[in-house]
């Protein structure tokens, strides 16, 4: 049997009107401090996001997801905050903002591969 690591995830939301609080889950990011995981995977579904506000600028909404990925996986053009360490940047990422961008609360679990975790969460939270 292999051995299950703590693991910490949360779901990363488009919030178009951050005063309507309404969401669509685009993203999910995924972190196992123990075996050095940090990943996210998103998909912008343009369609879903214009139905809750049709003026929303989708190619900004990619970039920011995009400097997101940079900062995950620690990519020098992803800027200072991709410098620092994996923890670090999982928390920056995670952290509570009132932005277009935002992520849910974060959640812990028990995991074998955190990788296969990812696939699971992404199916199940954006892609679904």
């Amino acid at each position: 049997m292999q051995e299950k690591h703590i693991f910490e995830y949360a779901s990363i939301r488009v919030v178009p009107r951050v005063e309507r609080g309404e969401f669509i889950n685009v993203g999910v990011i995924v972190f196992c401090k123990s075996l050095g995981y940090l990943d996210m995977r998103f998909l912008v579904d343009e369609t879903r996001l214009r139905s809750l506000h049709d003026g929303i600028d989708v190619e900004d909404i990619r970039c920011h997801l995009d400097a997101f990925q940079k900062i995950c996986k620690g990519d020098p053009s992803g800027g200072p905050i991709a410098q620092l360490d994996q923890p670090s940047r999982f928390r920056w990422l995670t952290a509570k903002r009132s932005t277009i961008l935002q992520s849910s609360e974060v959640h812990p679990g028990l995991c074998a591969v955190p990788g296969a975790i990812l696939d699971r969460l992404f199916d199940e939270l954006v892609a679904s």
